[in-house]
């Protein structure tokens, strides 16, 4: 575990965000595609300067990105997005490099601003050919190569094939860097999923607006690094497109948590309770626990089997343990309550039925998680339908699976459209939503949409959850709006998770060695 004087290393890098440059706002494809059109269409700006403009931005990228670079191959489809890379490959050419172009599409059919840039292409002497596997190959055998990938821009809505899916697997098997032109080939822009296949950048260059598939999903697998222009659109032009959801930032949210009161006591910090750990499950709930308490809940109960006093005491001995099985007195300890956690570790037996029962019974803020949201989809639907439960702030926080059963869908359903499955989910069930995952999305009870864009694959283990809960247990207990508590919860969540593989790697990355780093976050910033 973490211990706090191993932190001063990483103080540097809480600091910084690699999307610290990049917009807030977040849009959908085709909200993109209606600012492109304003801007040709309504306030007469060329196109084709327009795509220059992304051509020279994505050279200077790759040039800052790889400085070595003085081979090229531009992969163009027949689109737009192929405009842009012929330009690209022009510049390259013009700076001296070794430059091929292999095409997937004939660019004699290319229309308007895309034909342009070919012939543009064509003469800066660049060499254009019909896609090749063999002579592909064997150009990516030279040494300081780059590939560009300008073959399928964000108008793409089906599974690629044919030439296509064969050039961005050949891509994909070169050990090569790989700069993606607005969007890897084959990723949805609004989803972040993948038709079928998709390139595998390690630099995305992407224009006008941010899309959304690029953070979430499989985005942020297949993006990269990403790098943005907005080509000196003028900014009323987005006053007039509603983005889809909108990116959060740690610095921003610490900023707007007030310090505490020089004469706080423990009952003006208030008071979270924790239900969980069913016989068998006691981790879950120990995680949970000191996770709250180091958020800084004034005081912290734990209501669980008695088998799990003795490792309550051992690991957080600062939290009240409470195992009566009466269900009055239960009633009566929830009454104490600013938030109540339901979930860590809470199973499904006849006892986790009947705390979950005491809980939606009350009139106090609820966090429900793992266990308690599958209970609730199978036996307490009719509880959550009603019109006061929905008026509620309370939080869910559902992974994939358990969205799934929410929903009565499947988790691939889930994860193909995630921005539209947690709108339906808070439009189903109200409250504060969150759908964990790559990409972490919440949606607050107002309905706005916003997107987490930290963490990592080392959070791919067991009680993660279970830490996350108690994180916004603590928040909420202390005053937090619910919505607000959730967005910053998950962001220290997931950063201290970035925080931690930076310094000893992803894999073997627990849930408990967050805690501290999350604790030094919220009192860092």
């Amino acid at each position: 575990m973490y211990s706090l004087k191993d932190l001063s290393k990483a103080e540097e890098k809480i600091l910084m965000d690699e999307y610290a440059l990049l917009p807030l706002a977040l849009y959908s494809a085709q909200a993109v595609r209606e600012m492109d059109r304003i801007a040709i269409k309504e306030q007469g700006i060329d196109g084709f300067e327009l795509m220059n403009k992304a051509a020279r931005f994505s050279f200077h990228a790759l040039v800052k990105q790889w400085p070595d670079t003085n081979n090229l191959i531009v992969l163009c489809g027949s689109g737009n997005n192929a405009g842009d890379g012929y330009i690209v490959a022009a510049l390259a050419k013009k700076r001296g490099w070794n430059v091929q172009v292999f095409f997937a599409s004939s660019p004699e059919k290319l229309n308007g601003d895309a034909s342009s840039a070919y012939h543009l292409c064509v003469g800066a002497k660049v060499t254009c050919k019909e896609f090749n596997d063999n002579l592909f190959n064997r150009l990516c055998q030279k040494k300081n190569t780059v590939i560009v990938d300008a073959l399928l821009g964000t108008g793409l809505h089906s599974e690629v094939k044919g030439i296509y899916a064969e050039i961005i697997q050949s891509a994909n098997r070169q050990y090569l860097p790989i700069l993606a032109l607005d969007i890897p080939s084959g990723l949805s822009a609004n989803t972040g999923q993948v038709f079928g296949s998709a390139i595998n950048a390690d630099l995305t260059a992407t224009f006008i607006g941010l899309k959304v598939g690029l953070f979430t999903g499989s985005g942020r697998h297949y993006s990269g690094k990403i790098v943005f222009s907005d080509l000196d659109l003028d900014t009323a032009i987005f006053k007039h497109i509603d983005p889809l959801a909108d990116r959060l930032e740690l610095k921003g949210l610490l900023k707007n948590l007030a310090p505490r009161p020089r004469d706080a006591h423990k009952g003006s910090c208030g008071h979270a309770i924790i239900i969980g750990g069913d016989l068998g499950y006691g981790g879950a709930i120990v995680l949970a626990a000191m996770a709250t308490a180091r958020m800084g809940a004034g005081l912290t109960t734990v209501i669980t089997q008695e088998a799990h006093r003795t490792a309550l005491l051992s690991s957080v001995p600062e939290a009240m343990i409470f195992s009566s099985q009466n269900m009055q007195d239960i009633e009566q300890v929830l009454t104490k309550a600013d938030v109540i956690v339901i979930g860590p570790g809470l199973g499904q037996s006849a006892w986790s039925e009947k705390m979950l029962f005491a809980a939606l019974n009350g009139e106090k803020t609820l966090v429900i998680d793992a266990d308690a949201l599958n209970l609730l989809s199978d036996k307490f639907l009719s509880a959550l339908e009603s019109s006061a439960f929905k008026t509620k702030k309370h939080i869910f926080t559902p992974h994939p699976g358990e969205a799934a059963r929410l929903l009565k869908s499947s988790s691939s359903e889930i994860q193909f459209d995630r921005v539209t499955s947690i709108k339906a989910l808070h439009h189903q069930w109200g409250g504060n939503m969150l759908l964990k995952g790559s990409g972490s999305l919440i949606c607050s009870d107002n309905g706005s949409v916003s997107l987490c864009p930290y963490g990592n694959p080392g959070m791919a283990s067991g009680g993660m959850g279970d830490v996350l809960s108690g994180l916004i247990g603590g928040l909420v207990a202390q005053g937090l709006e619910p919505s607000y508590a959730l967005q910053l919860a998950v962001c220290l969540h997931a950063k201290a998770a970035d925080i931690a593989s930076s310094e000893q790697g992803e894999r073997g990355l627990l849930a408990s060695d967050l805690i501290p780093i999350v604790r030094n976050l919220l009192n860092k910033l």
